[in-house]
């Protein structure tokens, strides 16, 4: 019986991969000093996974960004507008990277980043391949080579870690008509069998090829590719390959699998515990394939079970024996904290709580502790091991923590006219604009401005009381005050409050709410450098006091034009926490949904007009596999609505979504009834428009015009263009014109210079259309 890990967080225990990031692109450190911060990474990451035992360490897993455009620099696939920049400038490879990434505006180019979107139902964002019809694949990059070489002069047992070569396909996009990305596998096959063929020259013995595409529904032609591809690589390499899927069960894909040349089988057991029945009623007892048990949940905080986990262990070993037997995580830790020892403040998280949780380090001793006990070992250290998880799990299942009658009285007596408007959109519409009085094509953004490095000092100086709280309110007033004169002289119809109280979208809403707990240092990677520190949610949640009255109303006392309410909605605050696995997400997604509604209805009776819940994580909570749409769809688009339904017609609801495609789920956006979505659009170039037409969607609509996640200004004219896209597509009467995300991450000069701009889009665009349209 063997052990090992799909991957770790890139990050840093300390978040240094962020700020070595950050310095670089500033100017401060030079590229030699950034690379140096990812080689400690990657070595601290190597030894504590071989310390504590593992029997093979993954490397490969480490990015400078994300590993999918990693892989794109890996076989060239490097989208043409860039080549120009690559030879006259000679990039460095991490500054086309960040280029790729992040776009490029100096020097005389000006380049628009690839486009960005959420991997699978996770938060964590990967940026999109880019494929065309003449598509030529080389091995352009060897860092899966390189990063092998550098565990093995460690002495690290290291197994590379690749996407596999179907996946990588599926994952883009075609960036021109008339062929499928799946028919470039044979182009592709060669860059993968080269690289494959060094790492087998260079001394590796096994290689982890992802392919997480295979938790997907998939045609018979793409399934077709994988038969093709693992025979090509089995022809060609002697290297041992670990298939790895993960999220979801391989369902009808599972004839497939079993068929394929491979030497190890990696199930998630986690979100799958069913399939590992399913392969072992199979003929697999006559093969030689060796199955990975992943039992250790990647995905989410709460400790393993044992006991449970060893009950599966034993069935698959009374059936196949302990040599045919691996056990791991269910995923890559990626998508959970670094260290829970690095957690000593119990008043930011209590031990009550702290003890039924476990991050990645304490998740790499779990599988350690797990083959122990399979193996039958015995000491004194394991039994203590064994008897403090049961006793955690026991005093989770009792704890008076988690449960509050009151909030699951009210949520049982919901009923569906507790989650409708009062009135049709048509109306709703009429007396809204009644109310407002706005133009054609209205202005607004998407809600947060700059937290500048002096506004987060102030935060951090109030939590340590170098500030006391009136000194701390004085200066939250005075920055939203500056930022609503900004807004006003610009000539922005919506105004917002620039949220600079705020800590996080979703932290800060859980911090006011029951049910909710945090951490000091629980950080995870959304996309390049952005990391968020994810709530935990232990039990049933309920709204005491209001959450965001107080500043939101300030900021409207200060203008007559309206400011908008922002919230952050029921789906997103449960995707982007880690939820409790007692009870169904839609029981906790409902009980969320209700202490936002009780804050909507409480701004309006202040006054506010627009009213903004955002969804972001909408898409990202669909299941992956098509059959199981439906049941999350229902009682996702019920929880928005509960929470926005509370309000008088005048009132108008916006929501935002962000790096999701629609087109599957359009009509259950429509569902959801909001007066007004905004949605990213400016690095799709629009395309995500097609499916809102397509189904003639009846409410307002605001596209995004520009990447806020790019530090490149765009120009006017660009947004009058992307927007003349949506125009041929959707009636100018629909139309709102905004970012395609909130500004947090920005600096001031570039969003001052890009609302400008798009203010004088939006002026440009209404003087090409009759008053009275």
């Amino acid at each position: 019986m063997q052990t090992h890990n799909l991957g770790y967080p890139r990050i840093g225990s300390h978040r240094e991969l962020k700020k070595a990031s950050e310095q670089y692109w500033a100017g401060k450190i030079t590229a030699q000093q950034l690379m140096q911060t990812g080689s400690h990474i990657r070595l601290y990451n190597w030894q504590l996974q071989k310390d504590a035992g593992l029997d093979l360490v993954p490397c490969n897993d480490f990015s400078f960004y994300d590993q999918v455009l990693d892989t794109c620099l890996m076989t060239g696939a490097i989208p043409v507008r860039y080549h120009d920049l690559m030879q006259e400038k000679q990039l460095p490879y991490i500054d086309l990277l960040f280029a790729m990434a992040r776009g490029y505006q100096q020097n005389g180019f000006d380049i628009t980043a690839m486009e960005m979107t959420k991997w699978f139902d996770t938060n964590y964002h990967y940026i999109v391949p880019e494929f065309t019809a003449g598509q030529q694949f080389t091995l352009f990059n060897l860092k899966a080579l390189h990063e092998f070489n550098e565990a093995k002069r460690h002495g690290i047992p290291a197994k590379p870690v690749l996407l596999g070569p179907v996946s990588f396909l599926l994952l883009g996009k075609e960036k021109e008509e008339g062929f499928h990305r799946i028919d470039l596998l044979n182009k592709l096959l060669p860059v993968y069998i080269d690289l494959l063929t060094q790492l087998e020259e260079a001394g590796a013995y096994y290689v982890q090829l992802d392919e997480p595409c295979l938790s997907l529904n998939l045609s018979d032609h793409e399934r077709q590719a994988f038969t093709k591809a693992y025979q090509e690589i089995r022809s060609k390499t002697q290297l041992k390959i670990i298939l790895a899927s993960y999220f979801e069960c391989y369902g009808e894909n599972l004839p497939t699998v079993l068929r394929l040349p491979v030497q190890v089988l990696h199930l998630d057991l986690v979100r799958c515990p069913s399939q590992l029945e399913d392969i072992l009623d199979t003929d697999i007892a006559r093969s030689k394939l060796i199955l990975s048990l992943g039992v250790v949940d990647g995905r989410n905080i709460w400790k393993n079970n044992f006991e449970t986990s060893l009950a599966v262990i034993h069935q698959a070993v009374s059936r196949l024996g302990a040599d045919r037997i691996w056990i791991a995580p269910s995923c890559s830790l990626l998508h959970v904290p670094c260290d829970l020892a690095l957690e000593t403040n119990e008043q930011v998280l209590t031990p009550a709580v702290r003890q039924w949780l476990a991050f990645a380090r304490q998740k790499i001793e779990e599988v350690i502790t797990l083959k122990q006990l399979a193996s039958g070992e015995t000491d004194d250290t394991l039994n203590a091991r064994l008897r403090e998880n049961i006793q955690a799990n026991s005093n989770r299942a009792a704890s008076l923590l988690i449960h509050n009658a009151a909030v699951k009285a009210r949520t049982a007596a919901i009923t569906d006219k507790d989650a409708t408007r009062n009135s049709v959109f048509s109306i709703r519409k009429k007396r809204q604009q009644d109310v407002l009085q706005l133009p054609l094509f209205p202005t607004t953004t998407i809600g947060s401005f700059p937290q500048t490095t002096e506004v987060r000092s102030w935060r951090a100086r109030w939590k340590k009381g170098e500030l006391t709280q009136q000194q701390y309110d004085d200066l939250i007033a005075g920055e939203t005050e500056a930022s609503i004169r900004w807004q006003e002289e610009t000539g922005i119809d919506v105004l917002v409050h620039g949220e600079f109280e705020r800590n996080d979208m979703v932290e800060y809403f859980g911090e006011q709410l029951e049910g909710f707990a945090f951490t000091q240092n629980g950080w995870v990677q959304s996309y390049g450098s952005r990391c968020v520190k994810p709530p935990v949610i232990y039990g049933d949640v309920s709204r005491t006091t209001p959450m965001t009255i107080r500043w939101t109303s300030y900021a409207q006392s200060l203008t007559h034009m309206p400011v908008k309410g922002m919230l952050t909605g029921p789906v997103t605050i449960l995707q982007w926490s880690f939820v409790r696995n007692d009870q169904p997400r839609s029981e906790t997604c409902t009980q969320i949904a209700l202490a936002i509604r009780d804050e909507v209805t409480d701004l309006e009776k202040a006054g506010i007009r627009v009213i903004q819940i955002d969804e972001p994580a909408i898409r990202e909570g669909l299941p992956l596999r098509k059959e199981n749409w439906k049941a999350y769809l229902d009682w996702a688009v019920r929880a928005f609505r509960i929470a926005a339904a509370g309000v008088k017609d005048e009132t108008q609801i916006h929501t935002h979504m962000c790096y999701s495609e629609f087109n599957d789920i359009i009509r259950h956006i429509a569902d959801m009834d909001a007066d007004v979505i905004t949605i990213e659009c400016s690095r799709s170039q629009m395309e995500l428009l097609d499916a809102f037409a397509a189904f003639s969607y009846p409410n307002d609509i605001g596209p995004g015009v520009y990447d806020i996640h790019s530090p490149r200004v765009p120009s006017r004219q660009e947004m009058v263009q992307l927007m003349e896209k949506a125009r041929a597509v959707l009636p100018a009467a629909q139309l709102w014109v905004n970012p395609d995300c909130g500004l947090k991450t920005r600096g001031w000069n570039e969003t001052r210079a890009a609302l400008v701009e798009m203010v004088n889009a939006a002026k440009e665009l209404r003087q090409t259309l009759p008053v009275n349209i």
